[in-house]
């Protein structure tokens, strides 16, 4: 073995694997014939071979482009070879969420769906080519639509939720025929590694599929752990993963050497087996090395001793299955050596085109996939009819127009029953949804409608409804997750961040999570509940690209943007968060008590409410209100004051903080030279600071002010009023402006 020097660099695992092969002699007596015979044909053994060499020397590849400046990823697989043997194990059309070290999984995967070109693909990657199939360049992924492989965006397990979603639905998809590329009695592997297995996205991720298979329900997911008891420089505990998830009564336990292929194979046969057959889930765990530092600029020895190394180097997977088919007859010494110094010469050809690849050329290049928008489309979708007698079936004797006047909480209600009827794949789920319908009622009645497949409670766990939401996606159907409240989203926004509003960039649309999330929020309940049941704060949903967000201020209007929202999401993929004011879920007054002016009869085919347009009410030409949600109903209040002193004044509700209604913005703007900006969120990050730079960006020079809530916290009781705008607010700043205009 070569000697291990300060920097543990390519060349020295290079030097340790082609010096074991000049140094080996076939050992005749051992029985590695028979162990080999015992699992793999000659054939199927030197293609798994090739998967893992030409997995090994993209690493090497990728690290000597990093020398030449030509590329930009360098974690490798290098030591996780050994996972070829799960991709050896599944079905090709088994969906795979990869870990970022299962590089010879995806080589396998290719290999057994004739797609040769993959190793390319992986180098076009890390050059970021714009050309390279599955995130043209946004970054290097392990991805594939024809292989089953979603790409991931994550390296701390954010992954695990979704992939439980995924196997949740898959029978549920096949019951409605949707997602026809996967089949019915397949299953969910998901690989990652044993750092990240102590990450609460995965630990809750593993929690959730113990309990859904401790119900009885199927859940066909293969967790794949790829221990090398390191993650970065912290070591895992010794034993902590066995001791952690072999005790696991809902989830059978395999464990494997993953760097002795024939150990690893037969280990992940009977996993995959056992997944497939019983529905259940299993958790695979291999033991593996990791073999250089984390990535190109890390060097293991600044925390890794040389033994340590030297043991490591010892176990590389890619060795011992040369020796494996050397001991057994199928290579020899020099045909292992001409094999791997042809896969080196292959590889570096294919390093070298893609190195002279072209790059993203522009921000609208990169930003294409992003947000697709399809308007028209769109529309269409909209106007598109429900079915009359199947929703009569669904409602029954009285449909939901000829009941009386609805406030808010109501058309929601009804629209979301409708969109049931309209869309097969529709499903509506989260805590307290289904039985007691919903905390304030929104959802009461549809799991008796549609039933507990389509209308169904989860855990106690955002992370868990939003990677449900996206896996259902990923199967073809539409999810409507609710979050039973704005502050219980902060526990989960990587769901939407990381993982469902990013797929779309990292796949090129070939990968879409359509859904609409659903969430109570806001303040104004007078009090109650304190901040975790009055979080006023948006800004982590205004800062993330392409994601839809709906603010709808009343009943008509709400069920008008969840049909937009739903088609959207039907036409283009798109991720939506669906901001319900809870204050005024049951108001029914607007300016009197009793005037009834708030509530409104349901109208299923009420007027299309196209992404990014507002609403005016009033023409008065002195000031223009801007508000959203709570801020609407409050400043129409307000306008009608102003009028009895005088000012006449307009209110535009913006009803989509994103996509931004800039032309009514700059619109109503001009109307009348003066602009109030009403928000209910905080001065610091919220939505009055994007209304205010849209206008300056389109040249707007009349006079602005805005009320915002203060930077706080919102507190129990009648304190909330201290930092919340109120009706006063709004009318002193009114006032204030057109007098200093």
């Amino acid at each position: 073995m070569s000697e291990i020097d300060g920097s543990f660099s390519a060349e020295t695992l290079d030097q340790a694997f082609t010096q074991m092969l000049r140094d080996a002699e076939p050992d005749a007596s051992s029985a590695a014939g028979d162990r080999l015979a015992s699992v793999l044909s000659a054939d199927d053994a030197l293609a798994l071979f090739d998967a893992q060499l030409t997995s090994r020397h993209l690493d090497f590849a990728a690290l000597a482009m990093r020398e030449r400046g030509q590329g930009f990823y360098t974690i490798g697989s290098s030591g996780h070879e050994g996972n070829v043997a799960v991709a050896a194990a599944l079905r090709p059309t088994d969906p795979a969420l990869l870990h970022y070290r299962s590089g010879a999984f995806f080589l396998r995967r290719a290999q057994q769906m004739d797609y040769a070109d993959a190793p390319r693909d992986v180098l076009l990657g890390a050059a970021a080519a714009r050309d390279e199939p599955i995130s043209g360049g946004r970054h290097k992924v392990f991805g594939s639509r024809p292989l089953g492989i979603p790409p991931q965006t994550s390296t701390i397990g954010s992954h695990l939720p979704k992939a439980v979603g995924m196997a949740f639905h898959l029978k549920r998809a096949a019951r409605i025929g949707l997602n026809e590329e996967v089949p019915a009695r397949s299953v969910v592997m998901c690989s990652f590694g044993d750092a990240s297995a102590n990450h609460s996205t995965a630990t809750g991720a593993i929690n959730a599929a113990g309990y859904i298979a401790h119900q009885g329900l199927d859940l066909p997911l293969l967790f794949v752990c790829e221990d090398n008891r390191i993650g970065i420089s912290v070591r895992t505990a010794p034993g902590w993963i066995a001791r952690r998830f072999a005790a696991n009564p809902s989830i059978r336990y395999f464990h494997a050497d993953g760097c002795d292929l024939v150990e690893a194979l037969v280990a992940a046969r009977e996993a995959a087996d056992f997944v497939r057959s019983s529905r259940k889930p299993a958790f695979l765990h291999l033991d593996v090395v990791r073999l250089f530092g984390h990535a190109g600029s890390d060097v293991a020895l600044a925390y890794r001793s040389v033994e340590e190394l030297r043991a490591e180097l010892a176990r590389d997977p890619v060795a011992s299955t040369a020796r494996l088919l050397l001991d057994a007859g199928v290579l020899t010494r020099d045909e292992l050596l001409e094999r791997y110094e042809a896969k080196r010469a292959e590889v570096a050809a294919l390093a070298e085109d893609a190195c002279a690849r072209e790059g993203l050329r522009d921000a609208v290049d990169v930003m294409g996939p992003i947000s697709p928008r399809s308007p028209d489309a769109v529309a269409a979708e909209v106007a598109r009819p429900v079915d009359p007698e199947a929703r009569a079936e669904f409602w029954g004797a009285r449909l939901p127009e000829q009941n009386p006047p609805l406030a808010l909480s109501g058309h929601i209600n009804r629209c979301l029953g409708d969109m049931l009827v309209k869309y097969p794949q529709v499903a509506i789920f989260g805590e307290d949804v289904a039985r007691k319908g919903g905390v304030y009622g929104v959802t009461r009645g549809l799991l008796k409608r549609a039933g507990g497949v389509r209308v169904y409670d989860t855990l106690l766990d955002e992370q868990t409804i939003l990677g449900l939401a996206i896996g259902a996606a990923q199967v073809g159907c539409i999810p409507i997750p609710e979050i039973q409240y704005l502050a219980y989203l902060h526990t989960a926004e990587d769901q939407l961040r990381g993982e469902a509003a990013s797929l779309q960039f990292f796949s090129q649309a070939q990968f879409q999570n359509p859904m609409v999330v659903r969430i109570a929020g806001y303040a104004y309940q007078a009090g109650f509940g304190g901040h975790f049941h009055n979080d006023n704060s948006v800004s982590l949903f205004r800062d993330i690209p392409g994601l839809i967000i709906a603010s709808p201020s009343n009943g008509p209007d709400a069920a008008a943007m969840m049909r937009t929202c739903v088609a959207s999401a039907q036409v283009d993929g798109s991720v939506s968060v669906f901001l319900e004011p809870i204050a005024l879920y049951h108001t029914r007054d607007l300016h009197e008590e009793g005037d009834g002016l708030y509530a409104a009869t349901y109208d299923p085919d009420g007027e299309h409410v196209p992404l990014g347009v507002g609403k005016t009410y009033g023409d008065g030409e002195d000031l223009t209100l801007i508000s959203f949600a709570n801020g609407v109903r409050m400043s129409r209040r307000v306008m009608k004051r102003l009028q009895a002193k005088g000012i006449a004044a307009r209110v535009l509700d913006m009803r989509w903080i994103a996509p931004m209604p800039t032309e009514d913005l700059l619109r109503e703007a001009m109307a009348t030279g003066r602009v109030l900006v009403v928000d209910e969120t905080r001065r610091s990050g919220g939505v009055s600071e994007g209304v205010f730079s849209a206008l300056i960006d389109m040249g707007f020079t009349g006079a602005m002010a805005r009320v915002a809530a203060e930077d706080s916290f919102i507190p129990l009781g009648p304190a909330a009023d201290h930092v919340l705008v109120t009706e006063g607010d709004i009318e002193a700043a009114a006032l204030d402006l057109m007098a200093h205009d």
